[in-house]
């Protein structure tokens, strides 16, 4: 099998997604049988001259596709393509077609996923969908498929134009770039900003899909601590006196992995010195939607008077993720080579898709489904923040965000986290280790939790599970490193 790979290190598609697509083919093609073990990252990412994490995330979203599956201790393989008979085993039957979910007719149990941040299918809109889907095709035809302007289909631009007003984010359709999903938004500004050697700031830690794309225009990274209420304002400010970087990268509200959000005070102080050092700022708001408390989560955007920040929103934790949407909105010095970097990129996103999402807002179905979520996520939330104080030991701390999707776990220095994750998930219970979060140098003692995937029954029983498994560890004295690329995250 790995003869038969082969990647273009030339192409401007990144390396795990070629990985993806020709391991994809194989097994598609059942040129790799059911059951058979894939390589070991370590093997593979030698063999193909990548870095392990190259081979890690092109598992991962095997993995999410439910083409592979993971036995601990004994790597990775190819899950098997079960075709069920339906009739006479019940409305309550689940089959999943790999070993590491559910089969509750053979009475297997299912493995409790803290780690992915994909919404449950369940919470998915499909009737409404289905239904503006036929109403599209209906009214456009064959125009539904036909080639789209560059910057988006313009009535949607518009309803997200309306939409956003409720944010207080005042601008017209000329200024949003609809975009094929927040990492390709990410993508697109870093082609049309970074160039070899260029330096970025991002939080520490963030998001590492922006890690990646980051590192893949060679650009010099600087990470600046995350604390509660923000980043380290002085460190921020020092830096800014002595190098101009191309933008700052962050998330004010909820960030990822942290759960984390600005103070007003510190949003203000960010625009002042984005005008005082020509410092241009890139807002990642995927979640700001989700607020469970009672302080209002404003967006840097909506305080920007300067044009200062580009901002992004996703659709995909709060509509549906296989869709790919999302959208910028650019200050008008920067559209034309934004335009043309997303011309470059895929040329349109789905035209059909955005049609369907402008008479989603059009008809007001969307401020059904947010509430829908909303008031899922929350009982989650609020489920996830109980069993955690009921559970875990001291000396293991989190800050309760109010809102989001992640919750961020703080663990004493002496504790291997390594141990934890293998021990949980043995017990299958699945993390997403801190040091995934990381550019550089990692703090190998954080954890980080998300309820998107997990109802109100599994989070206090995998909360449980997990408390167990921390308790067994602490107070032991682990004095060696671990290499947190070989740890799963979707």
């Amino acid at each position: 099998m790995i003869e038969s790979i082969q990647l273009d290190k030339n192409s401007n598609k990144h390396l795990y997604i070629q990985l993806y697509r020709q391991i994809k083919g194989l097994i598609e093609g059942k040129a790799i049988k059911e059951h058979q073990k894939l390589p070991p990252i370590r093997r593979f990412s030698k063999v193909l001259e990548v870095n392990n994490v190259t081979v890690v995330n092109a598992y991962n979203l095997l993995e999410e596709e439910g083409l592979i599956y993971k036995k601990v201790g004994s790597g990775t393989f190819v899950s098997p393509f079960y075709k069920p008979e339906r009739e006479g085993m019940g409305l309550d039957s689940e089959v999943y077609i790999d070993e590491d979910t559910k089969f509750s007719s053979k009475g297997k149990e299912e493995e409790i996923n803290f780690a992915t941040a994909a919404p449950t299918p369940d919470l998915f809109p499909i009737d409404p969908f289905k239904r503006l889907l036929n109403r599209v095709l209906d009214r456009d035809g064959g125009y539904a498929f036909g080639y789209q302007k560059s910057q988006g289909y313009l009535p949607l631009r518009e309803s997200i134009s309306n939409y956003i007003q409720g944010f207080g984010i005042n601008v017209g359709p000329e200024e949003v770039q609809i975009v094929s999903g927040a990492q390709q938004g990410i993508d697109i500004l870093a082609k049309t900003f970074l160039d070899y050697g260029d330096t970025v700031f991002v939080e520490k830690p963030t998001y590492p899909g922006a890690i990646s794309v980051f590192k893949s225009r060679k650009a010099k990274i600087y990470e600046l601590p995350i604390y509660g209420n923000g980043i380290d304002m002085e460190l921020l400010e020092d830096k800014l006196k002595k190098e101009k970087p191309k933008f700052l990268y962050l998330m004010p509200n909820f960030q990822n992995p942290t759960g984390y959000s600005y103070s007003k005070e510190k949003k203000e102080r960010l625009l002042e010195w984005a005008n005082k050092y020509d410092l241009l700022i890139i807002e990642d708001d995927c979640l700001s939607d989700l607020n469970y408390g009672k302080e209002e989560a404003s967006s840097l955007k909506s305080l920007d008077r300067e044009g200062r920040v580009i901002y992004i929103k996703s659709f995909s934790k709060i509509f549906m993720p296989g869709l790919r949407l999302a959208f910028l909105i650019i200050p008008p010095r920067y559209y034309n080579d934004i335009l043309l970097s997303k011309y470059m990129s895929d040329i349109f996103t789905d035209g059909l898709v955005q049609r369907v999402l402008d008479l989603y807002f059009r008809e007001e179905v969307w401020e059904e489904q947010l509430k829908k979520l909303k008031m899922t996520y929350q009982g989650r939330y609020e489920e996830m923040i109980s069993s955690l104080r009921t559970y875990m030991p001291k000396g293991v701390n989190f800050i309760e965000p109010k809102g989001g999707l992640n919750i961020w776990l703080n663990f004493p220095d002496n504790i291997s986290i390594e141990k934890i994750y293998q021990k949980a998930l043995a017990k299958r219970v699945n993390t997403a280790v801190g040091g995934l979060f990381y550019s550089g140098s990692s703090e190998d003692n954080k954890l980080r939790l998300t309820i998107a995937a997990v109802d109100k029954e599994d989070i206090r029983r995998g909360i449980k599970i997990l408390a167990g498994v921390i308790k067994e560890e602490i107070g032991k004295e682990e004095g060696y490193k671990w290499d947190p690329s070989s740890m799963p995250l979707v």
